[in-house]
């Protein structure tokens, strides 16, 4: 009988619920989460609160229902539930104008229907509680010349009927991912009482750029702290954190450096004290670095020291725990890829000890109970979707508690094992690799290697978008390395491939695609390559440097270097890593693709997406012409509406069947066949 499972109909796969974000009640007895699944007409995806039993004695149950979704569950200390949503007032299962912004909402503690808790004329984009006060911390845009939501509402109503679209620049930069900036400039506000009749607002000051997120309010009320953009020139810009005091809005401290950049703000359960991450910006020479901080939050003389100064890996999203430890010092909950996992580690200020948690798997949205003796996280793995569970706040190594969430994944098309082998230079390097359940020494599986992005990240967790599962249930072998560059295997391997991208990271990956194909339940002749932003970059790299794949996948790619330094959003980092063009150009000449498309003979599938700002849509055209020119066998998958990532369930559809279908034909030899809709 034919295996069946939701990876075998790429529609039942889309339709999968998929879970994200974690609150927790402040008496620590409702965990809620959000859960995205496919509206009615299967265009979108709609988010609903879900609570989540923290006990894992009941099963999850649906909190809200409307046609335009909720998102960021945040608890009030009262238990008031907040989240966002752009649903209307009148009609939550009215659908409306899809222009209408996100405004902050609230569910009260013994349950009731949601109302409208705070609105601005141009949206919220994130928000922010305090643990034992009413006061509130938001994060949005508003127009120049408006001095407060008043006067933002009638300069936005007047854009609106002049038909007006245009946007003045005065600085760098002018785009982010998907998305144009402006008009409006990203300010963020507290309110004392949300729930007052009309509550009052105080006005904290200019973020610059809304992408630079993260917004902390002090336990009491009397702080917040908030990540901005500082730096003019386009490769001076970088993240800093701004302390202004919550019921004024002055500013007491901002914490920058020309050469670091500063996030994820936490406040100690003191007030007093911030945990943030710290990062060393990259240099020519160097890939930066990532610790973690501790400062004072209003002494603008306290440098603040390293809490991880031996710590090898990569640090991100530190929580606090409400309860200090034994020695009085905060103590702080974070995770960190490592050797394709993503742990939980607890951090004691204090001594400096750092225990890890938890051995497998890797974790997201830890969140503290009242008491400090419990954690609650998402948790993921290459062959597990994200799922809440519960941990011990103290146990090393353990095994998580799983809960009763929605939609769990019942079964997948094959299994996961790992591939070891040894780099030229000495360095141990590992890979996932993805097996079909049918493969054997009698019928072997063609192999894809797909490359991750970053290039520093891993593959660690599950993934949406780029599903291994999906290639598993057509039969394939999906290889998964971590090649130089990528996060979880000490500094070393970041450094390694720095110099050169093409060099370390692309031998790094041949070596353990050869190590994969010793396997004999593997077919050497049939193997194929894909990859994704600097999986793409490295997709046309492999294209110039070997014909021993059948077939090549680029998405999102970098292609001419010379072109993409001065169009990309993010000049900050190429400026730095790269060198100026006009200065130093070896290495452009070195690693820019483009240079060597007259040597590519293998068939290849280009993807790109228009609204793709990380990586500009000019990349994917520059490729698809020097493809035409030098006749390499191809095709090139638009669209016009997507960035860097496909997030529209029916072009994700397109995505994996067009993709399949490229492959079936150029790997397993079948004719080509056009997907259905393009």
């Amino acid at each position: 009988m034919p295996e069946s499972t939701p990876f075998h109909d790429l529609a039942a796969f889309i339709a999968l619920p998929r879970l994200s974000s974690l609150a927790l009640s402040p008496d620590g007895t409702r965990l809620v989460t959000v859960v995205q699944e496919l509206s009615t007409d299967r265009t979108r995806f709609i988010g609903a609160l879900w609570e989540v039993d923290p006990s894992g004695e009941r099963p999850a149950r649906r909190l809200t229902r409307s046609a335009r979704g909720e998102s960021a569950p945040e608890f009030l200390p009262d238990g008031t539930l907040l989240f966002l949503s752009s649903r209307p007032v009148a009609d939550p299962g009215e659908d409306g104008d899809d222009k209408r912004e996100a405004a902050l909402w609230s569910l009260p503690p013994g349950g009731g229907e949601a109302s409208q808790l705070l609105a601005r004329p141009g949206g919220i984009d994130e928000y922010a509680t305090a643990a034992k006060a009413s006061r509130i911390a938001l994060a949005a845009s508003q127009l120049h010349g408006a001095a407060n939501a008043d006067q933002d509402a009638r300069l936005r109503e007047a854009r609106q009927k002049a038909k007006v679209s245009a946007i003045l620049h005065e600085s760098m930069p002018v785009r982010h991912w998907d998305h144009d900036l402006g008009p409006g400039v990203a300010r963020v506000f507290t309110f004392p009482d949300p729930a007052a009749e009309q509550p009052a607002v105080v006005d904290c000051g200019e973020r610059r750029i809304a992408a630079y997120e993260g917004i902390a309010v002090s336990p009491d009320g009397s702080l917040i702290a908030y990540g901005a953009a500082v730096g003019t020139l386009p490769d001076e810009i970088r993240a800093a954190i701004v302390v202004a005091d919550a019921a004024t809005g002055k500013r007491l401290r901002v914490l920058e450096s020309p050469d670091t950049e500063y996030a994820a703000p936490a406040f100690a359960p003191d007030g007093r004290h911030l945990v943030c991450t710290r990062e060393r910006r990259i240099t020519w020479h160097s890939p930066g670095d990532v610790t973690l901080w501790l400062v004072d939050a209003t002494d603008y003389q306290d440098p603040g020291r390293d809490l991880l100064p031996d710590f090898d890996q990569w640090p991100t999203a530190p929580v606090i725990s409400p309860v200090p430890g034994e020695d009085g010092t905060p103590v702080v909950y974070f995770t960190a890829a490592e050797a394709g996992h993503a742990p939980v580690f607890r951090l004691s200020t204090g001594s400096g000890n750092v225990v890890r948690l938890t051995a497998a798997g890797a974790y997201t949205d830890v969140v503290v109970a009242p008491d400090g003796r419990t954690l609650y996280a998402l948790h993921s793995a290459v062959d597990s979707p994200p799922t809440p569970v519960r941990l011990d706040a103290g146990a090393p190594d353990q095994q998580p508690v799983p809960l009763p969430g929605p939609g769990p994944v019942a079964a997948l098309p094959g299994s996961v094992t790992e591939v070891h082998t040894t780099a030229e230079d000495g360095t141990a390097l590992r890979a996932w690799l993805v097996m079909p359940h049918l493969a054997c020494a009698a019928t072997p599986a063609p192999l894809l290697l797909w490359v991750h992005g970053g290039p520093q990240t891993s593959w660690n967790a599950w993934h949406w978008r780029w599903n291994p599962w999906v290639a598993a249930a057509a039969g394939y072998a999906v290889l998964l390395p971590d090649p130089a560059l990528s996060t979880g295997y000490g500094q070393q391997m970041h450094e390694r491939g720095w110099a050169h991208w093409g060099g370390a990271p692309y031998q790094d990956l041949m070596a353990l695609t050869d190590a994969a194909l010793r396997r004999d339940d593997l077919d050497e002749e049939r193997t194929a390559m894909m990859g994704g932003s600097y999986g793409g970059y490295m997709a046309n790299w492999i294209a110039t440097q070997t014909d021993r794949f059948k077939a090549i996948v680029s998405h999102a790619s970098l292609w001419n270097m010379y072109g993409f330094v001065g169009v990309t959003d993010f000049p900050a980092y190429w400026m730095r890593r790269q060198g100026d063009p006009l200065v130093r150009t070896e290495r452009y000449e070195r690693e820019s693709p483009h240079l060597r498309a007259a040597k590519i003979t293998t068939p290849m599938l280009v993807i790109h997406g228009d609204k793709d700002y990380r990586v500009p849509i000019s990349e994917a055209l520059a490729l698809w012409n020097d493809l035409a020119r030098f006749e390499v066998p191809a095709k090139f998958l638009y669209f016009p509406d997507e960035g860097h990532w496909v997030l529209k369930p029916n072009n994700i559809h397109l995505w994996y069947a067009t993709v399949l279908r490229f492959l079936a034909h150029h790997v397993l030899g079948e004719p080509w066949h056009r997907p259905d809709l393009v």
